[in-house]
């Protein structure tokens, strides 16, 4: 099967990546060659930059792939060029959404696929929301061949699911307090890039899932005052943790705010059966606690990882201390 991925070197495409090839899939990656990753050595690699679409269009020529999967497609701008490079390069179109897309704060748990698609926080879920629509419409106007995917919070190695990621962990090392959003009891599901891919590389080619979205998640759930104790372990000292409203931090950092209240701030678990019914033996097997002594592995093995936020740190303290005063 000749796959096309569209970047396919970043957290949780690297790992989608190497099992395809593991599959025996022919895969090709376009991408500026921008990587901190390595790349198997069988991947052909089309050097190309997708924003721009009459350089993309001379780069593939007359190819066509049985799959397209675009990593990088966050507007419906990327959707339109997506239709004008590939509506007749491909028989299966993945588009790669985002589980923030779901209804935030959602109803009802768990989740599934039918849940509705509405975010007002966050204006990254609702233009991946506005992606998915045209894709639909597309898929039942001009019988675009769409697959949908909605990954949630997936990490690899290189990834601590904390805010100013390093910095954080920097904190705990050095006693400094902590700031976990809300009272820490929300759940959480973070899955491990490995895991995630192998129910990925299953869609890829079958044609039950032509029209349809899914996400793939762990069924693990933690708190995320679990989070930052996993993390805390792993690193190999304690977090002193204080809890702050996500609307207080929002009120400080409104980037941070926007990612809390439109995401991180709500619970969310998953139910996984549509995506099981596809891949029956699909099922995540890597445990946050394993994953977190992975990343502090990377991190500790080159020191020059370690890079620390200054101006984030001393917000962090700047918030502290005045949520202090009340």
């Amino acid at each position: 099967m000749k796959v096309l991925f569209i970047g396919g070197t970043g957290v949780i495409s690297s790992a989608c990546s190497k099992l395809a090839v593991d599959k025996g899939f022919d895969l090709y990656l376009l991408n500026r060659s921008k990587t901190l990753r390595s790349v198997p050595e069988s991947v052909k690699i089309l050097n190309g930059d997708i924003r721009d679409k009459e350089s993309v269009n001379h780069i593939l020529g007359k190819m066509y792939f049985d799959v397209i999967v675009n990593w990088i497609a966050y507007t419906p701008e990327h959707i339109e060029t997506d239709f004008e490079l590939f509506q007749d390069r491909t028989g299966q179109y993945v588009f790669i959404s985002s589980a923030s897309a779901y209804q935030t704060p959602p109803e009802k748990l768990p989740v599934t696929e039918n849940t509705p698609l509405e975010n007002p926080f966050w204006k990254y879920s609702q233009n991946k929301i506005a992606c998915e629509q045209r894709l639909l419409q597309a898929h039942s106007h001009n019988n675009f061949p769409v697959t949908i995917v909605r990954p949630s919070h997936t990490y690899d190695r290189t990834s601590i699911p904390l805010e100013g990621r390093y910095t954080a962990v920097a904190r705990m090392r050095s006693g400094k307090k902590v700031i976990v959003h809300g009272d820490g009891s929300s759940l959480w599901v973070l899955t491990h890039h490995q895991d995630f891919a192998k129910g990925f590389v299953g869609l890829l080619g079958n044609s039950q899932t032509i029209g349809e979205a899914y996400h793939i998640t762990s069924d693990e759930l933690l708190t995320w005052n679990q989070i930052f104790d996993h993390i805390a372990e792993a690193a190999g000292t304690e977090a002193h943790k204080v809890h702050i409203p996500s609307d207080v931090i929002a009120k400080f950092n409104p980037e941070w705010g926007a990612g809390l209240l439109g995401d991180k701030a709500h619970s969310m678990i998953f139910d996984n059966s549509k995506i099981k019914k596809i891949i029956p033996n699909y099922i995540a097997t890597i445990p946050f606690s394993k994953g977190a002594q992975e990343i502090m592995e990377w991190y500790d093995a080159v020191p020059a990882r370690q890079v620390i936020d200054y101006s984030l740190d001393e917000q962090m303290d700047e918030i502290i201390a005045t949520y202090g005063l009340h």
